[in-house]
């Protein structure tokens, strides 16, 4: 296995254990078979396990299988508080004694604030007096590295980044997503700033495997390099020595033998300039179906009135490439759930972005278009209702 270390030095499994999609069995996860896939990744060599509160059963799956086998000192564990849950100081130490139960732990090693979409989350949370119970449960030692995951865009992750003295932080990239959510621009300021990075979503669900278009299947095939499209996403990350651990969720014997074998050979700059063009001919072949030739320059931005434009572009393309509820969880999770809302709604049509467009684009007519695909009444509806909850105001 390769590794890769943190911001203390600490050694990392370069593959890390993604416990979201355990198989079920009967309505509930099938203990047995998760039990022989997390042995067999720690008999590899993967030292990095990554749950969540609202994982159903996964926690506790983890918790179980660790300390059954003895391995819970050998292992770092990642779980993350629902910081959209959380309505009061007291509340805090309600989910994180509750987790460590499931868990059977007495620390977690790297603890993180679930899906940030805005700073406004984080700002809400330091009202709450976050700050000064994370430094207790540090000198305690119950945390042992703070993060948060984030599925907003650029900027705002960099906000966040920058905002507080993190230890690591959690983002959705691919080659596809380079662009998008935090991307590659975010993924590099972390680095200069000297925050790990752990990759989640790398193949997008599957999606970059299951989902591909004929061609680019057919591209995939014919390559002298004989990768399968999961190793061409896993190397494209593992490349870029600004990745410290790419999660995947494994549910197979044979899915964990595959990763652990791509995460051992894939060192940093594993990649030459011939793979980067193939890859570069797959997107070519996924974009192939996208409604607007945008490529996330982001020359269009700042708005003047806030509409996040490449990330509307993004989840529209998205409605295409992939399925149109992909799309619009897309634009949930990235652009309708920030605090400062940037909704097509806004423009006033003053063209200012499309006087900055390298692609010529009519992006007022694109953008009005992109918004009746995005947002149908019931999803107006739904983002309304998770946006009042999300934000909504707590006594400080």
């Amino acid at each position: 296995m390769q590794y890769r270390k943190d911001r203390y030095g600490n050694e990392l499994s370069a593959l890390g254990y993604g416990c979201m999609r355990f198989t079920s069995k009967n309505g509930k996860i099938d203990q047995d078979k998760a039990e022989e896939e997390i042995m067999e990744a720690y008999r590899l060599g993967v030292n990095y396990y990554d749950t969540a509160y609202v994982y159903p059963g996964s926690e506790v799956a983890l918790g179980n299988i660790l300390e059954k086998n003895g391995i819970r000192d050998k292992v770092n564990i990642a779980t993350k508080l629902p910081q959209y849950m959380i309505g009061s100081a007291k509340a805090l130490d309600s989910y994180f004694d509750e987790e460590l139960r499931r868990l059977k732990t007495d620390h977690v090693d790297y603890y993180l604030m679930h899906h940030m979409t805005d700073i406004g989350q984080w700002e809400r949370l330091k009202k709450l007096g976050i700050e000064d119970w994370i430094a207790d449960k540090k000198e305690k030692g119950q945390i042992r590295n703070i993060g948060f995951s984030y599925h907003g865009n650029s900027e705002m992750f960099i906000k966040i980044l920058e905002d507080y003295d993190w230890d690591f932080a959690q983002v959705q990239y691919n080659y596809l997503d380079e662009n998008a959510q935090a991307g590659r621009k975010g993924v590099e300021t972390a680095k200069e700033n000297g925050i790990p990075i752990v990759i989640m979503e790398p193949l997008r669900g599957g999606k970059l495997v299951n989902m591909l278009p004929q061609k680019a299947k057919e591209l995939i095939r014919d390559n002298e390099k004989g990768y399968s499209a999961a190793e061409w996403g896993l190397r494209w990350l593992f490349d870029q020595d600004s990745v410290t651990v790419v999660l995947s969720g494994m549910n197979s014997l044979e899915m964990v033998k595959e990763n652990c074998r791509i995460a051992s050979d894939s060192l940093p700059s594993c990649l030459e300039e011939s793979d980067k063009e193939f890859i570069g001919k797959i997107i070519e072949e996924i974009k192939a179906n996208e409604k607007v030739g945008c490529t996330g320059c982001r020359y269009c931005m700042p708005c003047p009135r806030g509409i996040d434009i490449p990330g509307t572009f993004n989840a529209y393309n998205r409605m295409y490439t992939e399925s149109k509820h992909d799309g619009r969880f897309q634009y949930a999770q990235a652009v309708a759930l920030r605090k400062d809302t940037s909704f097509v709604s806004q423009c006033i049509k003053c063209g200012k972005c499309e006087s900055h467009c390298p692609q010529s684009i009519p992006i007022r007519e694109k953008l009005v278009e992109a918004d009746k695909a995005l947002r149908p009444l019931p999803y107006r509806i739904g983002i309304n209702v998770v946006r009042a909850f999300m934000f909504r105001k707590t006594k400080g």
